[in-house]
């Protein structure tokens, strides 16, 4: 290798593509200031103070911290019920956000739910289709999981737009 002036070459279908490392570089900086999934457990553990800011950009996110029976057999069975119960968590907070938002002539989504079955069915599915970013285990089994919807999918869905 010839140091920070090495070239490497990537085969693909067409042939060969060279990269210089530099590319390579700014690409991942860039990739990184995307920004990631803020971890929520530190040294095992639920940290005392989290931060639940629902509004990520183009993203509504929520958090569910779920536990299990401690004295189920195995460690694998108390660790599935616990990310199942945080999941279950999120999205109840996901429902709540979006239950919360004002529509047009001042009514809420919850009051529009009450009425319309067939916007409730969608939202519903909307929120149990919300990708799973994250679950994290604590040292006792928990699981802290982090869920989000695209902001756009709810514009598209309610007919609204988010501020």
């Amino acid at each position: 290798m010839e140091g920070l002036s090495a070239i490497l070459t990537v085969k693909s279908k067409g042939g060969a593509m060279k990269l210089k490392p530099i590319a390579l570089i700014v690409s991942a900086v860039a990739m990184a200031a995307c920004g990631g999934v803020q971890s929520r457990v530190k040294n095992g553990a639920v940290q005392n103070t989290i931060d639940q800011r629902p509004d990520r950009r183009a993203y509504v996110e929520a958090i569910g911290i779920g536990a299990s029976d401690p004295s189920l057999p195995t460690e694998t069975q108390r660790k599935a019920l616990a990310r199942d119960a945080a999941i279950v968590k999120a999205q109840y907070e996901l429902l709540s956000m979006v239950k919360g938002v004002e529509l047009e002539g001042g009514v809420t989504v919850d009051r529009a739910l009450e009425t319309d079955s067939i916007l409730k069915a969608r939202v519903l599915e909307t929120i149990r289709g919300a990708e799973i970013l994250r679950s994290e285990f604590t040292s006792d089994n928990g699981c802290v999981v982090t869920l989000r919807l695209p902001k756009q999918r709810l514009e598209k869905l309610m007919g609204v737009r988010f501020q």
